[in-house]
């Protein structure tokens, strides 16, 4: 899953300052982290609705929806999937509770 995941993000990256006539991607990216954040929202709004209605095509696409876009927010935002991935492994061997019990102060 990481080798698609870092091969969109590289695809996303190489559109950043690119015309935004010529592509979706750098159309978002010039439109700042708002509008980013905003489309992320709404295709994970899709995807939880897919899911509801328990549409497994319907939810692998908005799935794939919800990474494209969290991928483009990553680049507007400017971290990277390795940034990601360093906060997954330090959370790796502690469980789903302790890990959130963990961010409660």
């Amino acid at each position: 899953m990481s080798d698609a995941l870092d091969r969109l993000f590289a695809t996303i990256a190489s559109r950043k300052g690119g015309d935004p006539s010529q592509s979706y991607t750098a159309k978002l990216l010039a439109a700042g982290v708002e509008k980013c954040a905003r489309k992320f929202g709404e295709e994970a709004t899709e995807t939880v609705i897919a899911a509801i209605q328990q549409d497994k095509a319907e939810l692998a696409k908005e799935s794939a929806d919800v990474l494209y876009h969290l991928a483009v927010l990553w680049a507007a935002s400017g971290i990277t999937p390795e940034d990601v991935y360093a906060v997954l492994k330090s959370r790796e061997g502690q469980s789903g509770l302790e890990e959130n019990a963990g961010r409660k102060t």
